[in-house]
C-alpha cells in the first residue's frame, strides 16, 4: 500500500539510485507497492525500461532525485560510487530544497568506516543516513524478502521504515553508523566461503560418479543445507550461468572488505584469506569477474579437462 497523505503530512516521494542486479528488482518492489518513485541510473537503458513499468519519474541526475524525493535508497557497487553519486558535483545532496529533510538508506555493501564518514557528511547537509546493506540475493530483492542490517540513529531508521517495508522481510538495527556494514561483512565471510565450498563439493561429487544435479535436493534440511546451496548448486551442476544472480567480482570485493575489517580488529581469518585468493581467479582467464557466482564451478573442474 502507498503512504496515505493527510493535510498535515503529505505522502513522501521515494527515490532510488542504482538499478543493477539488486537495485532493479528493489525499485520494482517500490513501484508494485504503489509508491511514487523518482529514480536515476548511470546507464539510461535500465531507467527507461523501468519507466515503462510504473509511476516512475526518470531523473536526469542524482541531484534531481535529491530535489524531488524524501526517502531515498542507494544500491551501488562501491564506496567510491556512493561518494560520487551523493556528494560529488551534481550529486544527490547538491540540490535539496532549503530546509528540506532527506533520509538516505545505503543498501550498498561497503566499508564500515566509510559509512561513518558518509553519515557525518550527510548530517552536515541536513540529511539522515543509515547504512543498510542487505542479504537475500536477487530472489529476495524480487520477492521483497530481503534482510537488512542497519547502522545509524534509531530515529533515522524509523523515518526510513516506509522505504524498507516493500523491500524487506526483516530489518535489524545493529548499532551506530557502520555497524550495518560490519554485519554485512560478517554475513559475506560465511557466504563467500560457502559458495566456494559448494563449487568444490559439486566438482568432487561429479568425479566420484554422483548425479550432482540431485545433490541440493538430497542435502536439503540437513546440516549441509543453505540458501546458497539451493540457489547456486543446481546452476553449478547444470552449468547454467545466466541470468546473473551475483557477480564474482562483487563477492571478491566483499571478501577484501572482510580481510580489511579483520585486520583492523587483529583477527585471524585463515579461511577467508584462502577464499580471497580463490576469488581472484588465479590461472583462470576463462572466468570473468563479471560472471555469475555459479561459474566458480570452473575453478574445480579443471582436473577433468
Amino acid at each position: 500500500m502507498s503512504e496515505q497523505a493527510t493535510p498535515d503530512r503529505p505522502a513522501p516521494v521515494f527515490g532510488f539510485i542504482g538499478l543493477g542486479d539488486m537495485g532493479l528488482p528493489m525499485a520494482r518492489r517500490l513501484l508494485a507497492a504503489g509508491l511514487q518513485v523518482v529514480a536515476w541510473n548511470r546507464s539510461p537503458d535500465k531507467l527507461a525500461q523501468l519507466a515503462l513499468e510504473g509511476a516512475l519519474i526518470a531523473a536526469a541526475s542524482p541531484a534531481e532525485v535529491g530535489a524531488r524525493a524524501d526517502l531515498i535508497g542507494l544500491c551501488l557497487t562501491s564506496d567510491v560510487a556512493v561518494e560520487a553519486v551523493v556528494f560529488g558535483p551534481g550529486g544527490l545532496l547538491s540540490a535539496a530544497p532549503a530546509g528540506a529533510r532527506r533520509w538516505i538508506a545505503d543498501f550498498s555493501t561497503g566499508d564500515p568506516q566509510a559509512a561513518k564518514t558518509f553519515a557525518e557528511r550527510a548530517a552536515a547537509l541536513g540529511a539522515g543516513w543509515v547504512d543498510a546493506p542487505v542479504s537475500g540475493g536477487v530472489r529476495g530483492a524480487s520477492s521483497g524478502q530481503l534482510v537488512v542490517f542497519a547502522g545509524g540513529e534509531a530515529q533515522d531508521l524509523e523515518a526510513l521504515a516506509p522505504l524498507m517495508a516493500p523491500l524487506a522481510a526483516r530489518v535489524t538495527h545493529m548499532g551506530p553508523s557502520g555497524a550495518g556494514q560490519a554485519t554485512k561483512i560478517c554475513n559475506q565471510m560465511i557466504v563467500a566461503c560457502n559458495v566456494m565450498m559448494i563449487a568444490e563439493t559439486l566438482a568432487v561429487g561429479r568425479r566420484a560418479g554422483v548425479e550432482v544435479s540431485r545433490l541440493p535436493q538430497a542435502l536439503a534440511g540437513g546440516f549441509a543445507d543453505s540458501a546458497p546451496l539451493q540457489i547456486f548448486g543446481p546452476r553449478m551442476a547444470e552449468h547454467l550461468f545466466l541470468p546473473r544472480l551475483g557477480a564474482i567480482g562483487l563477492m571478491a570485493k566483499d571478501v577484501g572488505l572482510a580481510l580489511q575489517l579483520a585486520g583492523g580488529a587483529a583477527g585471524l581469518t585463515p579461511l577467508t584469506s584462502l577464499c580471497a585468493k580463490l576469488y581472484d581467479l588465479p590461472d583462470h582467464p576463462e572466468i570473468s569477474k563479471d560472471e555469475d557466482l555459479s561459474k566458480l564451478i570452473g575453478l574445480f573442474e579443471t582436473l577433468d579437462r
